[in-house]
């Protein structure tokens, strides 16, 4: 019988049609962070044993994010369809052993690799339709890195328009948004096969950190947030009571592996 290859699948006898090669995988993209404050009882009912509420438990932050990635051989660069998605995520924070911590409560992504990465790390992806402003250099098709300059940002999912954000900066800051700004805690999951009465195949809590963090100015502003109802979402619980702050900022990192901090399943 051939051996089987690959990071994950499918796996082949030369692992060529892996979804994804092995980590380290380098990010560079364009995040427009959205922090606001909701009701805490929505925030602390999404946060798992034995994470605890954090401070200012009702702080949230919306993340757009418009990603190039590829692993250590680049060739995905090459052919920018296995590179380049976007997504959009909802953080946010809890306490672990006293530490504060950062967790992806919703996430949505548009391409398969994406979603195959995260769920390997953690976050709940699930596909979206995702769209926002991009900057230019040149030419009037776009908003400047500078004050005035007046981003959208959108997201749909399931033939609905779920999420709809306006920003336009106003400066500079030193500082950015503090909901998303810790190491993240997730949780892998996957149900036995023998069904959903059974102790789960998988379920383990692991931090997942970036490394050869690179980040550029960070230009604030102010921001406007709409989100909808959907019969097959649940992200609208954490309306808006109190914006925060608003960011766009351009950054790269490198995933090259995560912990496992605990084990919840017994096979």
């Amino acid at each position: 019988m051939a051996q089987q290859r690959g990071f994950l699948f499918p796996r082949t006898a030369t692992g060529r049609s892996s979804i994804l090669p092995p980590p380290p995988w380098h990010y560079s993209g364009d995040l427009l962070t959205i922090e606001y404050r909701t009701d805490p009882d929505r925030v602390v009912e999404l946060l798992p044993d034995p994470l605890e509420p954090a401070e200012d438990p009702g702080a949230v932050a919306l993340v757009w994010a418009d990603w190039q990635s590829c692993g250590d051989s680049y060739e995905e660069l090459l052919d920018p369809v296995r590179a380049q998605y976007r997504e959009v995520f909802f953080v946010i924070r809890g306490r672990y052993r006293g530490e504060h911590v950062s967790r992806c409560a919703y996430i949505w992504v548009d391409s398969d690799f994406s979603m195959a990465r995260g769920h390997y790390q953690g976050y709940p992806k699930k596909l979206g339709s995702i769209h926002m402003t991009r900057p230019v250099a040149y030419g009037r098709a776009g908003p400047r890195l500078q004050p005035g300059g007046r981003f959208g940002a959108t997201l749909a999912a399931a033939d609905r328009r779920l999420v709809e954000a306006t920003f336009t900066i106003t400066g500079t800051s030193e500082t950015g948004g503090f909901v998303n700004s810790h190491a993240m805690l997730h949780t892998r999951f996957m149900p036995a096969i023998e069904g959903a009465d059974a102790p789960p195949s998988l379920d383990e809590l692991v931090r997942v950190e970036t490394t050869d963090v690179e980040a550029g100015p960070i230009h604030v502003g102010d921001a406007e947030l709409r989100l909808f109802d959907s019969p097959v979402e649940e992200f609208q619980a954490l309306q808006p009571r109190e914006m925060l702050t608003a960011t766009y900022r351009q950054v790269g990192a490198t995933f090259a592996g995560g912990d496992t901090v605990e084990t919840h399943h017994e096979r």
